[in-house]
């Protein structure tokens, strides 16, 4: 059975860097078993009903502006599978969730600047998801859990974000040094995803240090995602740190596989 994963997308400009995280996502797409399909939701996606894509070959979306000019000749053409598709609408509608589909949204760069990483060729399918920041955590980690039987079947539910992200607080000199706050807030983040403590994550706003700093009311669909994958490893609860690595002083890079 696949694990899933919550894997930070930082700056589009991963797109076209060589370095430690770079490497890492590389190596992790080179070293897993090669899914049948790849359903991933991303923070850049927010709708207030959960969408499902259904399509047949996917654009490529450069939502972001101001950066390196080869970012935007870049092409991730994945197609999509309409029986994965429809498997994810089936489990969504035996769990009482509402959806839509969407037949037309391409990848936006919190989907392909990962898969691109993980999976150079867009060779593999995938179904992109949509996020909700003005769900409660609970309702996040319940639409994942739906589709946790999806593991079994060799499909990989991957959820793209970052657990600290602050654009507002980002050291532009990239020096080298973490911020103290950044990584209290991961420390703490890190305590409880091992344990597997969801009554203290699910008040991770409240309860962790210096959240209002690492997820901010104008960053929380970036963090949300972590729940979407935590849901869907559900049935086994067990929470790994595959990478964590700093950028702006506390952009977090991290990957954290679950189940």
């Amino acid at each position: 059975m696949l694990p899933s994963f919550f894997i930070a997308h930082g700056s589009p400009l991963l797109a076209i860097e060589n370095n430690e995280y770079t490497h890492f996502l590389n190596d992790l797409g080179r070293n897993l078993p090669r899914p049948k399909a790849i359903v991933i939701f991303s923070a850049h996606w927010e709708s207030q009903v959960q969408q499902v894509s259904e399509v047949e070959q996917y654009s490529t979306i450069y939502d972001f502006g101001g950066f390196d000019p080869a970012l935007y000749t870049i092409q991730y053409p994945a197609k999509g599978n309409h029986d994965v598709s429809k498997e994810i609408k089936d489990l969504l509608t035996a769990n009482g969730i509402p959806f839509s589909i969407e037949k037309k949204r391409g990848l936006d760069h919190g989907s392909w600047v990962v898969l691109r990483l993980l999976y150079p060729n867009a060779d593999i399918p995938v179904i992109a998801m949509s996020v909700n920041s003005n769900l409660t955590p609970q309702e996040q980690y319940k639409i994942g859990k739906s589709l946790s039987v999806l593991r079994a079947k060799d499909i990989l539910i991957i959820a793209s974000g970052g657990t600290s992200h602050n654009l507002m607080a980002l050291n532009w000199a990239d020096n080298g040094e973490i911020t103290p706050w950044a990584l209290e807030f991961e420390d703490w983040l890190a305590h409880h995803l091992h344990q597997w403590d969801l009554d203290s994550l699910f008040k991770y706003d409240s309860l962790a240090p210096n959240a209002q700093y690492a997820v901010p009311p104008h960053g929380k669909e970036h963090f949300i995602p972590l729940f979407y994958a935590m849901g869907a490893a559900d049935d086994v609860q067990k929470a790994k740190l595959l990478h964590r690595s700093f950028r702006y002083g506390s952009l977090t890079h991290s990957v954290w596989q679950f189940g």
